[in-house]
């Protein structure tokens, strides 16, 4: 394995030299049919991609931008957008791709796609045209892989997009229960692309233009392989096992974090951890740290696929690893056996630089869904038909989500100019529109130009949020570009409303009430969506989420500019029932919050456990891998069964009648009878005599709970 590359000698993706196919220019779509290809002059595609989502020609679309980009670089790219999947003879339309296969179940993983929180069929599909369902399988790359293999033996099929990003290691799948191993391994595929993959596959696509073969390509940052023997000149550390008996040598520690006294702010993993947890973690000056070691050339050995198969805790600690070699700046490559052969992940991609990322979004796209689809509406397309994406990536590190995973903690920034001349682009060539963005954000509302002050400290930083349990000292926190942006878009000639929708970490945004009055006074319509999520520390504290006293410091600051502005405006918060480390206690104080400050939930939501998140393995595991692991670690309440997570989502809903039965049943169980009643401060009226008998004989999930805990003891 030859020296993967460093960010000193990147390679700007647009600095290629063209394959020899430009010559055959920009299409209007990317083909999808034999036809199209046909009447563009093509005898064969060079890329074939492959995709859950139908064929929507728009930088959203994750299909789309990969095909865009490909294209800019000389290649024909063709697209099989939603193949019936039931046989091979859909993967051959497009005839034999000369270079290889690009497979993605599309923009979601395809089980939250097909399934929701209480692993009920969906029969609507966002991402089909007429919202249909079923165009898709479960456990799509897996499948499309093995029917592009049917169709075409010896064509590399390389798999990415979000379901692969985060099933790249064994991972905990909600919907059978079990732990699954690596989508790599089930899906046969010959290499796997996570993260955002634009920096992966260009290079992919040039070096298998020059005849290199696939087996060659093992050095590419972002990219995962399957290996039969352990690599040549690389230090494996041995992460396979915790609770080691009897005496150890002294090793590099996985869980190695920067001296507090280097860096103002510890990792939050310090935070967390005991005196008596934390004894044998090394803790290393920042301008010595790891200089006895190479990491470019180190891999660490996680637990197999065997073993996590088996052993929750293992699983946990895995995870913990995992998301402790994120940062592309430190991260090491790391190694998981299943069976006889290893997959070998090398260390995350680097983030594409402002220049790049607007190149990116500036290809000729359409805009518009494939013009096959003419008349037929997409709900993810009417979405995002009019919104802008100004940046990628979260350094929130919420638990339970995947951002992170996907797109890294290091946010990518499109320019001022260009985000200018994408709105202008919507408002002088898209059709029916009025002049309103419907957007101007991404995975996050506010954390454009946001960034460690200190680059240096950013390159060895192992902390799994910047901004939990509070802000990093050295986050730079200033909102006036964003504002200076905000208010540069709305006066451009056309534009009557910019809004923004995205979600908004108000946490940080109350560092910067300029930016707060800008927001409200110009860019809300009547509503703005938030997410505390929670209000009980507790359950707060298991998913990385700001206490809801700063929720209280921006309400303030959003009523006061509301007024200010003679605009009556409302906050709108999502909250999140059942999440690993919330109680049914936790639960009832959350209602009573929510009747407090009258806020009666239509559409509340059940944790759902994603592959590869943080809280996802807490699910599983019910430890906490937010602190370092063993078998003595700490032990976090999950409500799991369809009665208890019911239970839970009633009482986001304890306005509605129907749950009142069973809420009066669990007070009771906790003694909080007193809760029951009429009075402002009780959750749920007393019954009527004709519902006295209501759930007679039905087993309450509260009582059991507290059975099993009392048996266990």
């Amino acid at each position: 394995m030859s020296r993967i590359h460093q960010a000193s000698n990147l390679q700007n993706i647009f600095a290629y030299d063209k394959y020899w196919a430009e010559c055959y220019g920009i299409s209007r779509y990317l083909p999808h049919t034999r036809a199209e290809m046909e009447a563009l002059g093509w005898d064969s595609c060079d890329v074939i991609l492959v995709t859950g989502d139908a064929y929507v020609d728009h930088p959203s679309f994750g299909m789309a931008l990969i095909g865009r980009l490909l294209e800019s670089q000389g290649f024909r790219v063709g697209i099989l957008d939603q193949p019936d999947w039931h046989s091979c003879e859909p993967f051959k339309i497009l005839g034999k791709p000369n270079l290889f296969f690009g497979v993605t179940a599309g923009n979601m993983d395809s089980m939250i796609n097909r399934y929701t929180a209480d692993r009920k069929l969906r029969h609507d599909d966002a991402y089909t045209p007429d919202d249909i369902g079923g165009k898709r399988p479960d456990h799509a790359v897996a499948v499309y892989t093995q029917r592009c293999k049917e169709a075409w033996s010896g064509i590399p099929v390389i798999i990415g997009g979000i379901e692969a990003s985060l099933r790249r290691i064994a991972h905990y799948d909600y919907w059978s229960d079990k732990v699954k191993r690596s989508v790599l391994v089930d899906s046969k595929a010959d290499l796997l692309v996570f993260g955002n993959g634009e920096r992966q596959i260009t290079e992919i696509a040039h070096r298998l233009s020059r005849g290199e073969s696939i087996n060659k390509l093992d050095n590419i940052r972002g990219t995962a392989f399957m290996v039969k023997h352990q690599q040549k000149n690389w230090m494996e550390i041995d992460s396979s096992r915790i609770d080691r008996p009897g005496k150890v040598e002294a090793v590099v520690s996985p869980y190695q974090m920067i001296d507090q006294n280097s860096c103002s702010e510890s990792s939050p993993e310090n935070q967390h951890q005991s005196n008596e947890e934390s004894k044998d973690e090394v803790a290393v000056p920042l301008k010595d740290i790891v200089k006895s070691l190479d990491r470019g050339r180190s891999v660490i050995r996680l637990p197999s696929y065997e073993k996590v198969l088996t052993d929750p805790v293992l699983y946990a600690h895995a995870s913990r690893v995992l998301h402790l070699e994120t940062n592309p700046g430190n991260a090491r490559a790391l190694v998981q056996r299943h069976g006889v052969r290893d997959v070998w992940l090398n260390p995350p991609p680097f983030p594409l630089t402002t220049e790049e990322l607007d190149q990116l979004f500036e290809l000729p796209y359409k805009r518009l869904p494939h013009s096959d689809y003419q008349g037929k509406k997409m709900p993810a397309y009417e979405m995002i038909r009019f919104s802008i994406n100004i940046m990628r990536g979260c350094f929130g590190g919420c638990t339970f989500c995947s951002i992170t995973e996907h797109e890294g903690r290091v946010i990518q920034n499109r320019s001022e100019d260009s985000i200018i001349r994408e709105i202008e682009e919507i408002r002088d060539n898209v059709p029916e529109f009025k002049g309103y963005i419907s957007d101007l954000g991404g995975p996050t509302a506010n954390m454009w130009r946001l960034a460690c002050d200190d680059k240096e400290i950013e390159s060895v930083c192992r902390r799994l949020s910047c901004v939990y349990p509070k802000i990093c000292s050295h986050m730079n926190t200033d909102h006036g570009p964003l504002t200076h942006l905000y208010q540069r878009a709305r006066q451009l000639p056309g534009i009557k409303k910019v809004f923004v929708a995205s979600g908004l970490r108000y946490d940080l945004a109350v560092r910067s009430p300029e930016y707060v009055k800008e927001l409200v006074t110009h860019h809300v319509g009547g509503y703005l969506k938030i997410a505390p999520e929670h209000t009980e520390e507790g359950t707060l504290s298991k998913m990385m989420k700001p206490k809801i006293d700063t929720y209280y410091e921006f309400k303030q600051m959003f009523e006061q500019f509301s007024r200010e502005a003679g605009k009556e405006q409302y906050l709108i918060p999502y909250f999140i029932a059942a999440h690993p480390g919330t109680t049914i206690e936790e639960m009832v104080n959350l209602a009573l919050w929510l009747k407090e400050n009258n806020f009666r939930l239509d559409q509340v939501q059940n944790f759902y456990p994603s592959p590869m998140a943080t809280a996802t393995a807490m699910y599983h595991s019910e430890r906490n891998p937010l602190k370092k692991l063993s078998y003595k670690s700490e032990k976090v309440f999950t409500a799991k069964g369809e009665k208890i997570r019911r239970l839970h989502k009633s009482l986001l809903r304890y306005h509605d009648p129907k749950n009142w039965p069973v809420i009066r049943e669990t007070l009771r169980e906790m003694g909080r009878s007193d809760l029951i009643g009429d009075g402002d401060k009780q959750l749920v009226p007393k019954e009527e005599k004709r519902n006295s008998s209501y759930n007679s004989g039905r087993a309450n999930p509260f009582t059991q709970k507290k059975k099993r805990l009392q048996s266990k003891r």
